[in-house]
């Protein structure tokens, strides 16, 4: 018997989901992946505050959900997906670069992430550097190696407070070799660990840290493209991540 006094449930007003599902962190690249998908109309239904999409692209049937920001919203979500029947999930979001070489537009494709929000701490997995699955990592390495699209791969640091992003903590993660930081990665690592599900992630890198002054990069033309490019690469990811699925049926 589950100790959990409130947990997740599908009630009788939500639909049925596939396998295979997309969390996107902005508002503006979800526009970007409804285009991209041939997602019209309004959402099949809402999670919290966040649309839930539903689309079949390529015969295969995927859900899109957002926008969430930070490691609670993003769990929250998480928590409902796996219990509406997805199994594979594909976080789409925004990092700060901490090293030097990761530059404003660069994708990071995350392989580990360092805890430091509070979420993790509550969904017990003794990983101490929750890791997305291989099979994640395999489809987004290998949709964005198809598109000739670069990309950095390793870990990321998550935190719940962005404005204690401290001169101290960004070179001690420089030294770790840690790419760049977020809010909601390692939460979202370790829950699905927890689950028992897959989850990956692909971020676009939103500004840098690195010279230990800020330098954002939000509303440059070169960031704008990089989500872009890195939207339209998601509905090849999301048909890698179907595969092994619709070889099951």
């Amino acid at each position: 018997m589950s100790e959990e006094i409130l947990y997740p449930r599908k009630t009788k007003n939500d639909p049925d989901i596939g396998p295979v599902a997309v969390m996107v962190a902005m508002q503006r690249d979800l526009a970007l992946i409804r285009r991209f998908m041939g997602i019209k109309g309004r959402a099949a239904c809402r999670i919290l505050t966040s649309g839930l999409y539903r689309v079949t692209h390529r015969s295969q049937n995927i859900t899109v959900v957002g926008p969430m920001l930070g490691a609670p919203y993003a769990v929250m979500i998480l928590e409902k997906l796996i219990v509406l029947g997805a199994r594979r999930i594909l976080f789409f979001g925004w990092c700060g670069s901490i090293q030097q070489e990761v530059q404003i537009a660069d994708l990071v494709v995350p392989d580990r992430a360092m805890i430091g929000e509070g979420i993790s701490g509550y969904y017990p997995v003794g990983n101490e550097y929750p890791e997305p699955s291989d099979a994640m990592i395999g489809a987004i390495e290998e949709s964005l190696g198809g598109s000739s699209i670069p990309f950095h791969k390793g870990p990321v640091w998550s935190t719940d407070a962005p404005y204690r992003e401290t001169k101290q903590r960004v070179l001690l993660l420089q030294s770790e070799g840690v790419l760049g930081v977020d809010m909601e990665l390692s939460a979202l690592f370790t829950v699905a660990q927890f689950r028992q599900v897959e989850m990956g992630a692909l971020l676009v890198v939103s500004d840098e840290l690195s010279t230990l002054r800020w330098k954002p990069g939000f509303s440059s033309r070169k960031f704008k493209k990089s989500r872009k490019a890195a939207a339209r690469v998601i509905p090849a990811i999301c048909q890698k991540l179907n595969s092994p699925f619709a070889e099951e049926k």
